[in-house]
């Protein structure tokens, strides 16, 4: 199975989050768009609303979806909710699986602020969604010089189609 991870606040969740992930569903091939909302998000403040609620908000508004769900990987862990440590996690207990972190345009310039942003890129496929008043970034990995020499690939462009969604893959050999 191909499952995008969707992460965010969600605080709350709002039309905006269902369409980018129906386009990345649709665009990148995707059988689920798994919606994984952060419990202390590291990279801004805390949520306002309580972290059951925003897993309540994001089951009630992905139900009518059949290719979405709302989990709480996040949700159960104790501390910040470190990308790295998801997707590890998700990958080692979904080995058959594929994943693909779906990020907003205006994510993707920030990843090389997360932590060990090089071995996340390693272990999924990056799908960037367009968003309103973003610039489409280029994808190359926003840390490209400090990825010289490295074995990974450059990250490869999907056909750029009305949804606006595009698909980058860095991966070691």
């Amino acid at each position: 199975m191909r499952i995008g991870l969707y992460g965010g606040t969600f605080d709350p969740i709002h039309f905006g989050h269902l369409r980018a992930a129906e386009n990345a569903r649709e665009e990148l091939g995707l059988d689920l768009v798994a919606f994984v909302p952060a419990a202390v998000p590291p990279h801004r403040g805390a949520p306002v609303s309580a972290a059951s609620d925003r897993l309540a908000m994001v089951r009630i508004a992905t139900t009518p979806y059949a290719a979405f769900e709302a989990w709480d990987h996040e949700l159960r862990r104790e501390g910040p909710s470190y990308t790295i440590e998801t997707v590890e996690a998700l990958v080692a207990a979904h080995a058959a699986d594929a994943f693909v972190l779906v990020v907003g345009a205006d994510t993707w310039p920030e990843i090389p602020t997360w932590r060990e942003p090089e071995r996340l890129l390693a272990l999924v496929e990056v799908g960037v969604v367009d968003r309103p008043g973003y610039a489409p970034p280029p994808l190359t990995p926003p840390f490209a010089g400090a990825m010289a020499g490295s074995s990974g690939s450059t990250p490869r462009k999907r056909g750029r189609s009305t949804t606006s969604v595009r698909s980058g893959r860095t991966r070691s050999a």
